[in-house]
């Protein structure tokens, strides 16, 4: 094998290695069992996972938390840091939500309420949401856009709203519209392309600086 085929092969596995690193969760900000939420998530995480990314579906069902400012924080149930931990390792991030009057659900604002800056700030972030009417969850989403701005994170401009979810799914789980699935792994994929870079680049840089570090 000739030198040049060997170097590609060298970068193509390095780059593997370095897609592996790269971590993505989807926050399920529903309490439903198996509800249209965590399916949406599901398969914008599907969508990331081809890409070779690191996926986790956190469902909100599975950590008990408490209301933010309910107690102090040392005495936080071990799932709030538990939740912390698991999103701050993230590079990138969905957020999925039934909109419920008209907004986001209020266990995932508060699950956002016990975060922060440190879990969120410079991280991509992509918009998910589900609703039962024609509308669809418009108005969650642009909420969401506003928590993720203020929350200093990168959330980008492609966003899944589903409306009339009652309608949405057939029996076996999966969406009746085809294009509509294909979007939310689309949006998974944005996010995983976009972490997968933003990593890259930071280990660019952090080359450039430690190669220009003085030598004594």
């Amino acid at each position: 094998m000739d030198p040049e085929t060997n170097k590609r092969d060298d970068e193509s596995r390095a780059q593997a290695a370095d897609t592996a690193s790269v971590r993505m969760v989807g926050i399920c900000g529903s309490l439903a069992a198996g509800g249209a939420t965590r399916k949406v998530v599901s398969l914008a995480l599907s969508g990331a996972s081809e890409y070779g990314v690191t996926t986790k579906l956190i469902d909100l069902r599975d950590y008990e938390l408490v209301f933010c400012g309910q107690v102090a924080e040392k005495d936080y149930p071990e799932d709030v840091f538990k939740l912390r931990r698991e999103v701050g390792e993230a590079q990138g991030i969905i957020l999925g939500t039934p909109e419920y009057y008209g907004t986001l659900s209020g266990v995932l604002k508060n699950a956002l309420d016990l975060m922060g800056p440190d879990q969120f700030e410079g991280k991509v972030v992509g918009l998910v949401g589900v609703a039962g009417g024609h509308t669809g969850a418009i108005n969650s989403l642009n909420t969401m856009r506003t928590i993720g701005r203020n929350l200093h994170s990168w959330v980008i401009p492609q966003e899944v709203s589903v409306a009339d979810v009652g309608e949405a799914f057939e029996e076996d789980g999966s969406l009746k519209d085809p294009a509509l699935d294909q979007r939310l792994r689309d949006l998974g994929k944005v996010v995983a392309r976009l972490s997968i870079l933003q990593q890259r680049i930071r280990q660019d840089e952090f080359m450039q600086l430690w190669e220009g570090l003085p030598r004594w």
